[in-house]
């Protein structure tokens, strides 16, 4: 039994912390949630994290409780990698950047990509005002993230010279796309930057969690 624990489902959000549990090399146990049966909305999750979603990581060795795939992602950072493998050190340029770009994403990227995944999959009825503005504000966010990458000299990352939990975060909602009608080879850089993310081992496996 680990000290952490994985509350989790297989979605965008829920793979962006096994992806980065997989690249720390962290031991880690996960308990599936059926998000279907709204298992999350359940009283002994609620006392877990109010809010009623997943993910949610338990870290026994610490006693830190903690849910939201952003805070989670610093959290991990701050606690597992000391070395700054995928993060950098607090203070410098580049983490205030890797900061900017990680609320870019929890604060637009996914609630805008969820909108769209909603109306693509999920309603009842289909409804062309809002796919057509989900869809195009989307293509506006991935033009960021095309941006952002054509400055970044260093390498293709989006911040600094290495992978970073900024590009975990863009790569677990940038893994939808494909079926929510968005053709990503449309931006030549963001297509190669999520083909070389995603052809690392830990998070080909993170992508597996928890099925």
């Amino acid at each position: 039994m680990s000290d952490l624990k994985l509350y989790t489902a297989g979605t965008p959000n829920g793979y962006k912390i096994s992806i980065f549990l997989e690249l720390l090399g962290l031991k880690y146990d996960v308990q599936r949630i059926d998000i279907r049966s709204n298992e999350q909305k359940q009283e002994w999750f609620l006392e877990l994290n109010p809010n009623g979603r997943i993910p949610t990581l338990v870290d026994n060795s610490t006693g830190v409780t903690i849910s939201q795939t952003g805070a989670i992602l610093q959290y991990l950072a701050d606690t597992y990698d000391k070395d700054h493998k995928f993060s950098y050190k607090f203070g410098t340029k580049e983490y205030y950047k890797q900061l900017e770009y990680l609320i870019f994403s929890v604060a637009e990227q996914g609630p805008i990509t969820g909108q769209l995944s909603h109306f693509t999959k999920s309603a009842p009825e289909k409804i062309p005002y809002a796919l057509n503005r989900y869809s195009t504000d989307v293509k506006r966010i991935i033009g960021v993230f095309e941006l952002i990458l054509s400055r970044n000299k260093e390498g293709l990352f989006l911040v600094g010279n290495h992978l970073t939990i900024t590009d975990i975060s863009v790569f677990g909602w940038a893994n939808s796309l494909p079926r929510l009608n968005i053709d990503i080879k449309e931006f030549e850089l963001f297509s190669k930057w999520f083909d070389s993310v995603k052809a690392l081992e830990p998070v080909q496996k993170g992508l597996t969690v928890p099925n």
